[in-house]
C-alpha cells in the first residue's frame, strides 16, 4: 500500500480515568469509530495526534463504554464512471488542516485544476511529509498556501473517508483520506501570499464569517461542525490543544 506515513496509523482509546484502554492499528480504509466500536468503546472527542518513536502516528480519542449498536463499516463509494469490478491502487494519505480565524475573518483556500474540485474552497493544509508530525505539517502548509503564522488551538476532528476514483493523473486509486483538523488563530493576519507555486492552491483569502455561505466549499468541509457553527454565528472554533 502506498502511504505518506510509512509507520502506519494507530488508534488509541483513553477512558475517563486517563487509561489507554485500546490500541489498534488502523488499516487501509478503516475508520476509527468502527475499530474502537468493535472493542466496545464509543468516541466522545478526538484528543491527540502524535508521532511515535517507531514512526507510527497515534490518533487518540476520549471514549466511553459503548451503549447500543456498534458502528459498522460502510460500503466503499465509487466515483462516477468507475465500475464495480475495477480495482484501484491502495493509497492512504494523511493530511493536517486548520480552521484559522482572526480579526480579518476565516482563512480559506481555493483548489486549482490539478484537483477534481477546481474552483471549490477549503481549509489551508495538506499531506504530511515523510516523518512529519501533524503539528509541524499544518504550520508548514498554512505558511506555504497563505503566508500566515498561526497558533494552534484544539484538535477538532479526524475525518476518515474511503472511496475508489481516479487521481488527476488518471490513475485508478483505492483512496483512504485521513484528515486531522485543528482550530487555530492568527494573531497578526496579513495579506495572503501563496508561497507554494505549482501546488494545488489557486487562491486564498480572509473571508468574513458573515460571507462564508457565499463560498462553495468542497464536500469534505461542508460537513465540518466547526465551519457550520461559524456560519451560524456561534463564535470561533476553539478547544484545548494537547501536544503530548
Amino acid at each position: 500500500m502506498r502511504t505518506n506515513v510509512p509507520g502506519g496509523l494507530v488508534v488509541v482509546a483513553i477512558d475517563a480515568s486517563e487509561r489507554r484502554v485500546v490500541e489498534a492499528r488502523l488499516g487501509h480504509g478503516e475508520h476509527p469509530e468502527v475499530v474502537l466500536g468493535a472493542a466496545g468503546w464509543g468516541i466522545e472527542s478526538p484528543f491527540f495526534a502524535t508521532m511515535r518513536d517507531d514512526g507510527a502516528l497515534e490518533l487518540g480519542y476520549r471514549v466511553s463504554e459503548l451503549d447500543g449498536i456498534r458502528p459498522r463499516r460502510e460500503g466503499v463509494a465509487r466515483d462516477a464512471g468507475v465500475g464495480d469490478g475495477e480495482v484501484g491502487e491502495p493509497y492512504q494519505r494523511v493530511a493536517a488542516y486548520a480552521v484559522v480565524s482572526s480579526a480579518r475573518g476565516l482563512l480559506l483556500t481555493q483548489f486549482n485544476t490539478q484537483t477534481h474540485v477546481a474552483g471549490d474552497w477549503g481549509l489551508p493544509g495538506g499531506g504530511l511529509d515523510d516523518g512529519e508530525t501533524p503539528v509541524d505539517g499544518v504550520h508548514r502548509e498554512v505558511w506555504e498556501e497563505t503566508g500566515q503564522r498561526v497558533e494552534l488551538g484544539g484538535l477538532l476532528t479526524v475525518q476518515s473517508h474511503h472511496w475508489v476514483g481516479r487521481s488527476p493523473s488518471g490513475t485508478l486509486e483505492d483512496f483512504h483520506a485521513v484528515r486531522i483538523v485543528y482550530a487555530a488563530t492568527c494573531p497578526d493576519p496579513r495579506d495572503v501570499v501563496i508561497h507554494d507555486v505549482g501546488g494545488t492552491t489557486s487562491d486564498a483569502r480572509w473571508v468574513p464569517v458573515t460571507e462564508l455561505g457565499d463560498y462553495p466549499l468542497a464536500s469534505s468541509w461542508r460537513r465540518l461542525d466547526a465551519l457550520l457553527d461559524l456560519a451560524a454565528g456561534e463564535g470561533r472554533a476553539g478547544g484545548t490543544y494537547d501536544a503530548s
